[in-house]
């Protein structure tokens, strides 16, 4: 497999991280705007939504997740929840502890380990090779 040039890479790099920023700001601004801050609620989910979608579609690219996985099934899970919360009456009746369950479980499932963060069910291993995953 051919290496990317280190420009590219870096340029990939800049973009993903400048995405990841706009999206914590967009969380921020979402529970912001559920705490009763003068924010539109709608505006601060679709901003959370998209930019996460994007962040999805970025880690997929690049092989650092599958759906299959715990990780990519909690990341659609969240993207749901988001979604729940931000364009439905049912979802905005319970927001608020639906937005802190939802920080809750982003903070712990990011952080677990990286054999259980890509566990597959059925037993399938979620060990790949460091060709099969670059990260």
């Amino acid at each position: 497999m051919a290496s990317h040039p280190r420009r590219s890479h870096d340029t990939e790099r800049l973009f993903a991280v400048g995405v990841r920023t706009v999206h914590l700001a967009a969380v921020v601004a979402l529970g912001a705007a559920l705490l009763g801050a003068p924010l539109a609620r709608v505006a601060a989910a679709a901003l959370t939504l998209g930019s996460g979608l994007l962040l999805l579609v970025l880690d997929l690219a690049a092989a650092r997740m599958r759906l299959a996985e715990f990780a990519g099934a909690v990341v659609l899970a969240k993207l749901a929840t988001v979604a729940w919360i931000g364009f439905t009456a049912a979802g905005a009746a319970l927001a608020v502890p639906a937005f802190w369950v939802l920080l809750l479980l982003s903070s712990f499932s990011a952080h677990l380990p990286k054999n259980l963060r890509h566990w597959r069910p059925g037993g399938a291993s979620a060990r790949a090779s460091k060709a099969d995953r670059p990260g």
